[in-house]
């Protein structure tokens, strides 16, 4: 057969585009997201679900999906839930994480997604963690994809859940016979765990009407939804971006959406492009290093296979973006189809329900070229030209103009307001902002003010009402009184031809007097022990050469840096791996620090 032939084969039975059955857009003006589930189940769009060899395993039109999340929903009050209780849903990229998502919707209970095995080290630690999460949410019940059997036991232990069980073993409950009383308004609508590595991750609440005013935004300011679009995703459901971003967004669009496992694209990362050239979608997101990983793969003659010419808009955020990673990508893929006006680059958290600004559709991405070294002196971000050869300039991408719903104010140490191009601490104030972290009154005290005002922990600044992110306050290395932002020395790092882009973490440790001293990790390749002495050597001098400190450097194997639940490298884990493998302030004893290795 023919290569058109073949596709239209590979393509028999999949939901529609929305162009085949497009209904009037309401975007996601509902009173809560089981509304939003009704409408966009009178038309035909849906959801499908490819596996690891882009075969398309399950199709899931809303309508069904609608259908059996109300007859779940019936066995949960069944089962005796109680409005408002949490269940816990392990969130693989199958269709029953939706199924059950929205029946807890009609039911009136909030479910709490929670990671799944992909990043966790050990049986043992997921087990901890698992419990950890039930435990915090105070979960009724649990629900996994078979093959979590095994952790059952450990992770409900002692906590008198009413369910513990695969979507199979609670489909034989009964359904009760009442009339469903969906969640809606201010009443909460999902616990989002965030990716915190710090400590255990918060549970962020969020109501109906917050996350559908920021659906609202996502669909008419950010990516202004079309009739012709069709999303694409291989984000994980527990993270902001997967869930509110590639979930809830195409059903309160009405928009039909095809999902390939986070396992699966690790594996296979150009599998992305081979089925947005396949199912033609036009609008996907990923975070720097999805783009990154997924160019690195590429062989040759891989381009002339792909078509992606109808990827409108390639979302970008989650983590700091740097432009020759979009660059990159851009060039590799431009004989594909791929426009480098399609990368948007976003700013957004859980603790806004998602998205928070977008960049301008259809236009280059732009990048802000500073003095690093002023900006780490002062805070003050002066423009200088991107051909500066001091070697302090320093390109940040601009992420945006902020939704109409949002005040945003770049504030001091002191809590006033910063004028443009002086960076500090960002803090909103919107609808779409959470109520709060769930049993957590002091932290939310902290976090959130009685006006409303969030504290994003995020520093950037702004230029001409657009909002540039430069780090997260607590990843800041101050020596001598001076600001130094770890992504400069992992940016050296990652300009060596021995290093990778993503392989590099910087933060700073206890020095043996107990002062603060610079630490750069690089996970490195090579064996040969005199190249590793000279790489080593080289980077030294260069962070000396470039930014006037001290800095020591540490070689790591590939896959050795810790990574959050939600697939970025974790400065903060890294730092405590490190600080408990070193001599502290006072031991002599000689202790080769060595970072705990993350599971890929």
């Amino acid at each position: 057969m023919r290569r058109r032939e073949v596709e239209q084969e590979v393509l028999k039975g999949m939901v529609p585009t929305p162009t085949q059955s497009r209904m009037p857009l309401r975007p996601a003006d509902f009173s809560g997201l089981a509304e939003a589930l009704d409408y966009a189940a009178l038309g035909e769009a849906g959801a499908n679900f490819y596996d690891g060899r882009g075969n398309l395993e399950t199709v899931l039109p809303y309508s069904e999906l609608r259908e059996r999340a109300i007859a779940t929903a019936r066995r949960m009050i069944g089962l005796g839930l109680n409005r408002g209780d949490r269940v816990g849903l392990v969130a693989e990229t199958t269709p029953d994480f939706l199924i059950f998502f929205f029946a807890c919707q009609y039911a009136g209970v909030v479910p709490a997604p929670l990671t799944a095995a992909i990043t966790l080290g050990s049986r043992r630690s997921y087990v901890e963690q698992l419990h950890g999460l039930l435990e915090n949410s105070a979960a009724a019940m649990l629900v996994a994809p078979s093959g979590y059997e095994t952790y059952f036991s450990g992770a409900a232990e002692g906590l008198g859940l009413k369910f513990c069980g695969t979507p199979e073993e609670f489909a034989q409950l009964p359904e009760a016979d009442v009339e469903l009383q969906p969640l809606k308004d201010d009443e909460i609508a999902y616990i989002q765990y965030t990716s915190g590595s710090t400590r255990f991750p918060r549970g962020v609440l969020i109501t109906e009407e917050a996350v559908l005013e920021n659906l609202q935004g996502i669909i008419k300011q950010g990516i202004k939804v079309r009739p012709d679009d069709r999303f694409f995703s291989w984000l994980p459901f527990y993270h902001d971006m997967g869930l509110i971003g590639l979930v809830l967004t195409p059903i309160a669009s009405q928009t039909s959406v095809d999902y390939l496992g986070t396992r699966e694209f690790a594996m296979r990362p150009r599998l992305w492009l081979e089925l947005l050239t396949r199912t033609k979608c036009t609008i996907s997101f990923g975070p720097p290093f999805g783009y990154e990983l997924c160019a690195r793969r590429l062989r040759d003659g891989d381009v002339d296979r792909y078509d992606l010419s109808n990827w409108r808009m390639a979302g970008v955020g989650a983590e700091m973006i740097r432009a020759e990673v979009l660059h990159s990508f851009a060039e590799a893929l431009a004989p594909s189809g791929f426009r480098e006006e399609a990368f948007l680059p976003s700013y957004g958290m859980a603790e806004c329900s998602l998205a928070i600004s977008f960049s301008s559709l259809d236009k280059p991405f732009e990048v802000d070229v500073i003095d690093s070294e002023r900006l780490s002196n002062s805070g003050e971000a002066l423009p200088v030209d991107e051909d500066d050869d001091s070697g302090r300039a320093r390109g940040f991408v601009y992420c945006g103009v902020p939704l109409p719903s949002y005040e945003v104010e770049i504030r001091d140490t002191e809590d006033q307001p910063l004028p443009d191009r002086r960076a500090g601490t960002i803090f909103v104030r919107g609808p779409s902002v959470m109520s709060g972290y769930f049993n957590e009154p002091e932290i939310t005290a902290q976090t959130l003010s009685a006006d409303g005002w969030l504290n994003t922990g995020d520093v950037g600044y702004r230029v001409d009402g657009r909002l540039i992110i430069t780090g997260r306050q607590k990843d800041i290395i101050i020596i001598n009184g001076r600001n130094i932002w770890p992504q400069d020395l992992e940016y050296l790092a990652e300009q060596q031809p021995e290093v990778r882009t993503g392989d590099a973490l910087a933060f700073s440790a206890p020095g043996p007097d107990g002062s603060e001293v610079p630490v750069l990790v690089v996970q490195c390749r090579i064996q040969d022990e005199t190249r590793r002495a000279a790489l080593i050597d080289r980077l030294e001098k260069l962070v000396s050469e470039e930014l006037g400190i001290q800095c020591q450097v540490q070689l790591v194997p590939a896959h050795f840096l810790p990574r959050t639940s939600s697939g970025k490298l974790s400065r903060s884990k890294a730092r405590q791996n490190y600080i408990g493998r070193c001599p502290q302030p006072g031991d002599e004893s000689a202790v080769e620090p060595i970072l705990e290795r993350a599971a890929s």
